[in-house]
Order: C-alpha cells, then sequence, then structure tokens
C-alpha cells in the first residue's frame, strides 16, 4: 500500500509539473548568468548602400553612422587593391567581406567549373591584399546548368572542392563563405546548418558560413540556426527587412532581429552585420533609422 501511494503522488507531481506553465521547456531555454553581454555590434555597409558620389564621400558617410565595415562586388576587385587601401588608410573602417564577383559556379558540369576556378581564385587573392575576411559563394543558384545532381556523391564532390578552395584562401589569409539561400534562388543550399557543417566536413580552417536575415526566413529560428553555425564556422552575416528586402525598419514589426541577435551575442560573434538591401524611403532619413534600431534591437536582445 505505501507503494502504490507512493507511485499514485509521484504520478500526480508529474502531471501537475506537466501543466505548469514553462516547466518543461525551462530546461531548453539558454542559461542566463546575468551578465550584460559586451559583444559589440559591428555594422557594414555595402559599397551600393552608402551614400555618396565617390569611394571617399561613401567612406565619409559610414563614419557618420558610425557603420566600420566596407563590402564590396568581387568582380573587377583585383584592380581596386590600391584605390580601397589608400582609401581605408586612417579610418576606423575595415573590410567586410567580398560578396562573389566570380564566373562560372563550383557545381557545374562543364566549362563553367574552370571558369569559377580561375576567378574566384583571382577574387580570393585579392581579397586577401584587401584584408577582407572574406569571399562570398554559392555553391549553384537556381536555373544554373548543367549541374551536378543533388546527391551524397555532389556533396562529397563539394567538399574536396572547398577544401582546396579554402586551402588556396588560408594562404592568402582570407577565407571561403558559404551563403545559403533561400528556395526561390538556391534549393541547394538553404540552411546555415548545413552550411556550416560543409564548412567542417570540408576541414579546411578557411572554408566558413554566414546567415542572411533575409534568406533565413526558410529557418525555423533565427536563434537556432545562428548557434548552430557557432563562432567557429559563422564568418558574416547580411541583413535586409523581412518583407520586401528593403532596409531594416521599412517593413515595420516585421523587422525583428532579437531572436538572432541574442544567438550572436551569446556566441560572441564580431564579425560583420553588413546591409544587403534595396530601399524605398529617403536614404538620408532611412539609413540613420536602420543603424538607429539596430542598435537598439541589438541591446534588447
Amino acid at each position: 500500500m505505501k507503494r502504490r501511494n507512493f507511485l499514485i503522488s509521484s504520478m500526480a507531481g508529474a502531471a501537475a509539473a506537466a501543466l505548469a506553465p514553462g516547466t518543461m521547456l525551462a530546461s531548453c531555454a539558454p542559461k542566463k548568468d546575468g551578465k550584460k553581454a559586451t559583444t559589440p555590434l559591428n555594422l557594414c555597409f555595402q559599397e551600393g548602400i552608402a551614400l555618396g558620389d565617390t569611394l571617399q564621400e561613401k567612406l565619409d558617410y559610414c563614419e557618420s553612422l558610425g557603420v566600420t565595415g566596407f563590402e564590396v562586388g568581387g568582380r573587377g576587385l583585383a584592380g581596386r587593391v590600391d584605390e580601397l587601401n589608400n582609401a581605408l588608410k586612417g579610418r576606423n573602417i575595415r573590410m567586410g567581406a567580398i560578396c562573389a564577383g566570380f564566373d562560372g559556379f563550383i557545381l557545374a558540369e562543364d566549362e563553367q567549373k574552370e571558369r569559377f576556378d580561375r576567378t574566384m581564385r583571382e577574387i580570393i587573392e585579392a581579397a586577401g591584399k584587401v584584408n577582407s575576411c572574406g569571399v562570398i559563394m554559392v555553391p549553384a543558384f537556381n536555373g544554373q546548368s548543367p549541374c551536378r545532381p543533388h546527391t551524397r556523391e555532389t556533396r562529397d564532390y563539394l567538399c574536396e572542392e572547398l577544401h582546396k578552395l579554402g586551402e588556396f584562401a588560408l594562404q592568402n589569409n582570407t577565407t571561403v563563405i558559404l551563403e545559403p539561400l533561400n528556395r526561390g534562388e538556391c534549393f541547394y543550399l538553404r540552411l546555415v546548418a548545413d552550411a556550416a557543417a560543409i564548412a567542417r566536413d570540408a576541414d579546411s580552417k578557411g572554408v566558413k558560413c554566414m546567415g542572411d536575415f533575409w534568406h533565413m526566413q526558410e529557418e525555423t529560428s533565427d536563434y537556432a540556426a545562428f548557434m548552430a553555425a557557432g563562432k567557429e564556422y559563422l564568418q558574416h552575416v547580411h541583413i535586409a527587412s523581412r518583407g520586401r528586402r528593403k532596409t531594416p525598419g521599412e517593413d515595420g514589426e516585421k523587422d525583428n532581429y532579437r531572436d538572432g541577435f541574442r544567438a550572436l551575442k551569446e556566441i560572441g560573434y564580431e564579425g560583420f552585420v553588413s546591409f544587403e538591401c534595396g530601399r524605398e524611403g529617403d536614404p538620408k532619413i532611412i539609413l540613420p533609422a536602420a543603424v538607429e534600431l539596430l542598435r537598439k534591437q541589438w541591446d534588447e536582445a
């Protein structure tokens, strides 16, 4: 009887615990030690985002808003090395990632692969010379053909090719950064965790990944996506409004980045959060407002 009463009371207690709001989910919540995170928010503008008619004016504009990163495209980068290095001298601005710019693609089954290898390596060499954190690439966009099939063998091939590319990037003091996209643009690589796993399996410190808040609408959780990559693999972040890919804040309440920001702060991410977006309103108004919004949400995350 004592044993029977003990089991009944234990079951009742378990049932009550299951019904108590938040009780069973408490172990899934991130631990908080009460200390305020000190990880800084490092904002970056792509070259086409910053206002100004010249490179100097664009960099002046970045400095006026406290934006400390500058992201440029990879096409023609080799011919801009001196221009960019001279323009950045004496400024509190560093080169961010280099956004693609190569020909062909890495999963091509024809001469496009040779063009990719040649032009990608040219961009990597130039990226190292301007002290960039890495060159952004996508394995294959929808519509690019002929493309290797989406199979395990193709994944193995991709990791082997990325290993060679990553080692070459390390020799040039930079990295290769895999970018997952939404299924409308790229079905092959859509999730940050998948990109991080491929970077891991490429077995090169020169292969990293990134997240883009616009494309991350494919994710079930911004927080989980960034945590899956962790500080070891997450090298760069893109940001835009979450409804129409405009400037952050132009889609109102949809533009909530706190969940992702919380993860970035917890892993100690010190890379750039770079604007890759269009715009609808007056840039003289919406860009400063966007910077203010992101800093506010970073503090609240």
